[in-house]
């Protein structure tokens, strides 16, 4: 991607911005209607990737079936994400930014429409996995694009560092949006197992519009590109620094994992709480706390920003242990709270760290090798999770995760901030 000068005593001009070999300019202005076009269609899918959380209740209540199952389905989104990143995670580098994103909500939208049409127990694995699929081709293409654009819309690289935050923001402000909307929808309007799903289509449909007319950002290769998945590989001479990125991003998402598979049952179970908007109020606040700590410290150094969401992350889950072994639902939840706001910045601070080690022609596939061990923290221990509650009793597992997510939280914190 050329770098576009800027003189910093003018505003950039709105007129055409070098285009892409084979593709047609545009306008700096029609860059960042673009940048707020992909960051909507990543808002819709990242909060449709959530919407089944605090339904799973509900699922779980008609049709019988154990604890066990809900990991099931919650690990099928899980291999979708993990299975998607690798095989074209990072294809947007060689066909473009926009087929991919337009793909990922393409399959949203079928994932939506299976949930309105088979929702039975095979019906939501299917429709969770193609909800997988979608997100993992869609995460490390559109963290990629956002930079693109706001670089290519306000004509500053230093801009490049705004364009993270944001899509840091808006990837964990979406998974909170999510299951407070499928939480608030199943409680106060009726047909809770269809209306969510039918204001997603809907969303998400408009998401794919919008999308077609953002701008392309990466060159088309002069001659064809042999396909090959995606090699989690460190970058030559990077090793520790990458390493230490996807441990740091394994952590955090370890952390949402709980609040979006196994929590809103173990809130039922353990605390009697049934109420299904404070089942989705609880994930909300998880992950809305990962989004607004991300904003809100957003001007502290990245090593403070580390720092800080260490402390909160492991403070956050101490509580959270203790507060399920005293059985304090408030403490419960706050303790998942204040986890979520340290795992918003050690997560944006692992992801800017991996995107930092190369330079545009190689980042989508870096940030997809760096996303596939991220999401392997999502779904690996969810999977283990419900694996030990067939044999271990609710409190010694949850115990158990929080222990092992708060050691790797505090290895890949300090090596990150060593080299912050």
């Amino acid at each position: 991607m050329p770098v576009i000068a800027q003189n910093p005593d003018t505003r950039p001009s709105a007129g055409p911005v070098p285009a892409p070999r084979g593709r047609r300019s545009h306008s700096r202005r029609r860059h960042g209607a673009g940048f707020w076009a992909v960051a909507f269609a990543f808002l819709s899918v990242m909060a449709f990737a959530t919407v089944p959380a605090p339904l799973y209740v509900i699922y779980q209540a008609r049709d019988g079936f154990p604890t066990i199952t809900t990991t099931v389905v919650f690990a099928a989104y899980g291999v979708g994400v993990v299975g998607s990143l690798w095989l074209a995670g990072h294809l947007s580098d060689v066909h473009g930014r926009k087929p991919l994103i337009l793909v990922s909500v393409a399959l949203e939208i079928v994932a939506a429409v299976l949930f309105l049409v088979w929702n039975d127990v095979p019906g939501l694995i299917v429709a969770r996995l193609v909800t997988g699929l979608g997100v993992g081709t869609l995460t490390a293409t559109v963290t990629a694009h956002l930079g693109e654009l706001r670089v290519r819309a306000t004509g500053s690289e230093a801009s490049a560092k705004g364009a993270s935050v944001a899509a840091g923001a808006v990837n964990l402000g979406g998974l909170s949006l999510g299951a407070l909307v499928g939480g608030a929808l199943a409680e106060f309007v009726g047909q809770p197992l269809m209306v969510p799903y039918v204001v997603f289509v809907i969303a998400l449909a408009i998401a794919f519009v919008v999308v077609l007319a953002a701008p392309e950002t990466v060159d088309r290769p002069e001659s064809p590109v042999p396909y090959r998945p995606q090699r989690i590989q460190a970058p030559a001479g990077k090793g520790a620094a990458f390493w230490a990125a996807g441990t740091g991003a394994f952590a955090a998402l370890a952390v949402q994992g709980l609040f979006t598979s196994v929590a809103p049952t173990f809130l039922g179970t353990t605390f009697h709480v049934t109420d299904r908007l404070a089942a989705g109020a609880t994930t909300f606040g998880v992950f809305a706390a990962s989004a607004v700590s991300q904003l809100v410290f957003a001007r502290l150094s990245q090593r403070a920003q580390i720092r800080l969401g260490v402390v909160l992350l492991v403070g956050g889950l101490a509580v959270l242990a203790v507060a399920a072994v005293l059985l304090q639902v408030a403490g419960f939840i706050g303790g998942g709270v204040v986890a979520g706001a340290g795992v918003g910045l050690l997560f944006r601070a692992s992801i800017a760290s991996a995107g930092a080690l190369v330079g545009p022609e190689r980042r989508g596939g870096v940030l997809a090798a760096t996303f596939l061990i991220a999401y392997a923290g999502l779904t690996v221990p969810v999977v283990a999770v419900g694996a030990a509650l067939l044999v271990l009793p609710t409190l010694s597992v949850l115990v158990g995760y929080v222990v092992l997510v708060a050691v790797l939280a505090v290895v890949a914190g300090q090596r990150l901030a060593a080299r912050a």
